[in-house]
């Protein structure tokens, strides 16, 4: 759960001089196009002290100045906005399949991206490839001679949040392993933070933390190779703009994959029976439907769709979906849902029935508004690794 920090002397400048810089920062990167005299309003600060801070920002290369804007009275206003140049915020994600890394501006655009598209092996073996990858994305010519403000990493199972270990991975196999130490002697002197996230906390952050306002609750379910969901909130404090995420005390919460919805089913990757992955995930369906390892499981039902059997699979897959949508709305009350991941782009009936499933079972709750709004991801090859990216940029204006 999040925690507050201490609080601090009122007397301490430093700490008051963070603040002012961190509140003007997130409203300028939740409100680009803002004046000084708008900042200072929304701030609650004076003129000055905006002024000062503006300032400051704009000599290190944090905002960007647009030209005087006409109108008004007094001394026109220049928009500010953060800077499209000068620093870069790296993102990655180890995958079962595969591992990407992106590079994004201070404003979330992708300068640049790799993609490494082979079944990941050990721990040692994918800190050496995504590294490779790290390195070749810091040479392309839309990243290089920018300043690097850190790293996130994200990762196909839960973190521990007391020491940032990976506590378990089932479908790598990997037992718990401090990927952060794995990979360090392979990045060199790679500066700014570095940090690891579970990958669907990581995408919900980044779905979250671009709203100019976050939402009071959003879910992001990732469905892939296995399947979890990440659970953001808005700030625990009025007014406070970054979102928190709900991890549990082990770091375990939204691991919806193992949340049992056939008692004596078959066995999961994690040992128990009858697990939602037991029938919805990549490897489920793969084992249903005798696809491959080396073979494209989008392609296999692309070209199998009129098939009986990927009928039934898909359509079975899709209730488990939609079960799983009905229990979080009942469970966490989101207001926003969010289907990404690998199996969101499956074609035929596995999204429409679970979509379906959903809207049917929202009858007899007369007074209680309206549903959580869901939305399927078209474009969510990157959205882990862009989410660590958002994570790295929150903690650095956090940092003091």
């Amino acid at each position: 759960m999040p925690t507050l920090d201490a609080p601090h002397p009122t007397g301490d400048q430093g700490f008051l001089k963070h603040l002012n810089r961190a509140r003007i920062l997130d409203l300028v990167r939740r409100q680009p196009g803002l004046s000084r005299a708008e900042l200072a309003t929304q701030a609650g600060l004076t003129k000055m002290t905006v002024g000062t801070v503006v300032g400051d920002l704009l000599a290190q290369g944090w905002l960007d100045e647009g030209e005087p804007r006409p109108g008004g009275v007094g001394r026109p206003g220049r928009s500010l906005s953060l800077s499209a140049g000068n620093f870069v915020l790296l993102g990655a994600e180890i995958g079962v399949l595969g591992q990407r890394a992106v590079a994004c501006t201070l404003r979330g655009e992708v300068l640049a991206s790799r993609t490494l598209s082979a079944p990941t092996g050990p721990p040692e073996q994918a800190a050496r490839e995504l590294a490779g990858l790290i390195a070749d994305l810091r040479r392309d010519p839309a990243v290089a001679g920018r300043g690097v403000l850190g790293l996130g990493v994200a990762v196909p199972g839960p973190v521990d949040p007391a020491d940032q270990t990976l506590a378990y991975a089932p479908n790598l196999g990997w037992g718990p392993v401090a990927m952060l130490e794995v990979l360090a002697p392979h990045l060199g002197e790679l500066p700014g933070l570095r940090l690891i996230e579970n990958e669907a906390n990581a995408a919900a952050f980044g779905e979250a933390y671009r709203h100019p306002q976050p939402p009071e609750v959003l879910a992001y379910l990732s469905l892939g190779t296995g399947i979890g969901a990440g659970l953001a909130m808005a700030g625990a404090l009025p007014g406070q703009p970054t979102p928190q995420l709900l991890r549990g005390p082990q770091g375990l919460a939204g691991e919806i994959g193992h949340t049992l919805v056939q008692p004596g089913g078959l066995y999961c990757h994690c040992g128990n029976r009858g697990c939602a992955e037991t029938l919805l995930s990549g490897w489920a369906l793969r084992a249903t439907l005798g696809v491959g390892e080396g073979e494209s499981l989008g392609d296999f039902v692309a070209t199998h769709l009129d098939d009986a059997a990927v009928q039934v699979a898909l359509r079975r897959a899709g209730e488990v979906l939609g079960t799983l949508l009905v229990n979080l709305q009942r469970t966490l009350n989101p207001s926003h849902m969010i289907i990404g991941g690998l199996l969101a782009r499956l074609g035929g009936p596995m999204v429409e029935t679970a979509l379906a499933f959903f809207a049917a079972h929202q009858q007899g709750r007369p007074g209680l508004g309206r549903a959580a709004q869901v939305e399927v991801c078209a474009d969510h090859l990157l959205r882990p690794a862009r989410g660590a990216a958002a994570q790295v940029l929150a903690r650095t204006i956090g940092a003091r």
